[in-house]
């Protein structure tokens, strides 16, 4: 996937996909995960930041995660991520993919193609 907002390189390996993302623009993922369980993304995520930085919000809390840290993302959060940032992501692919389907429907709900 490239767009002018996000470019993804990725990979399935066996039950995990893998996604290495430039965010080129800031990027709200909230209002992609509506629908889902309280409205936020239901599959874990593991990763190193290369460079710039994101907010992953939980109901309880928020997070800070920027250039040179690994994370663990729970399920159940939602990311604003700034314009630079640069990262690798793991993540199971069953869950992964339940959230792809919400994000699919979301954007062809912009576009008026329910």
């Amino acid at each position: 996937m490239d767009t002018d907002d996000i470019s993804m390189k990725g990979a399935t390996w066996g039950d995990m996909r893998v996604g290495m993302v430039t965010f080129n623009t800031e990027v709200d993922m909230t209002p992609l995960f509506k629908g889902l369980p309280n409205d936020m993304c239901q599959a874990p995520h593991w990763g190193y930041v290369f460079k710039g930085r994101m907010r992953v919000k939980y109901g309880d809390r928020d997070e800070v995660i920027e250039a040179g840290d690994t994370f663990y993302l729970e399920p159940g959060h939602t990311a604003i991520i700034e314009a630079g940032t640069e990262l690798v992501e793991f993540s199971p692919k069953e869950e992964l993919e339940k959230t792809e389907e919400n994000i699919t429907r979301i954007f062809q709900e912009m576009q008026g193609q329910e």
